[in-house]
């Protein structure tokens, strides 16, 4: 059983993968992820509410700091 889903888990991986990444096997990450340096503290409040909103965004929570894994109620 376990075999089976770690198959199927590396299935999903390479059939990500598109099809000009010529160096791998798989892809993990999502297409067009990438650091973005945080310039002041605007943009990491910015950043941050972004985060905190995306919960209440797919509405699992009414409010960010419900979210039992966020850091919005610090």
């Amino acid at each position: 059983m376990r075999q089976q889903k770690a198959e199927r888990l590396l299935q999903r991986l390479h059939s990500a993968k598109p099809a000009r990444k010529q160096d791998r096997e798989y892809q993990y990450w999502q297409e067009g992820v990438q650091a973005k340096l945080i310039l002041n503290e605007a943009m990491m409040r910015e950043k941050l509410d972004y985060i905190h909103a995306n919960p209440v965004k797919r509405g699992y929570v009414k409010l960010p700091r419900h979210w039992s894994y966020s850091s919005a109620a610090n």
